[in-house]
């Protein structure tokens, strides 16, 4: 009786320990084909990088252009997340730009009426691509 009382908890130990091994053996990944795996994960992050460049001024904008480009964004992402009408020619920035000279001046509004539009034209998409739990942008 002496000793099964010791021995009954060393046996349930090892149960347990064994039931433990056993789980780890059976939920060990099984082996696949790699091609098939670098495939889907090359897909994948085609579409993310292709889905991330909207926000970046096209290639050849000037300096101006590129600035222009970048404070449109960033000003219809503040119109799209406090629900604000939708008018790039409504911001300060835009009218009163940060830049010298006439040529400048022009570069930057076009650059910001872009990148507004392209904004506002993605986020508008990426919302009625989503459900309404997820994040917009």
């Amino acid at each position: 009786m002496k000793n099964l009382k010791w021995f009954a908890p060393s046996l349930l130990a090892l149960c347990v320990a064994s039931t433990g091994a056993i789980k780890a053996s059976a939920h060990e990944a099984q082996p696949t084909a790699a091609p098939a795996i670098s495939s889907a994960v090359s897909q994948d992050q085609d579409r993310d990088r292709d889905r991330d460049r909207w926000d970046q001024a096209p290639e050849g904008y000037r300096d101006a252009q590129q600035r222009g480009y970048h404070e449109g964004v960033e000003a219809a992402r503040h119109d799209f997340s406090e629900h604000r009408h939708a008018d790039a020619d409504d911001h300060q920035m835009y009218k009163h730009p940060p830049v010298e000279g006439g040529d400048a001046r022009k570069d930057f509004r076009e650059g910001f009426r872009e990148g507004y539009h392209r904004a506002m034209d993605h986020m508008t998409r990426e919302g009625m691509d989503h459900d309404h739990d997820s994040p917009h942008f």
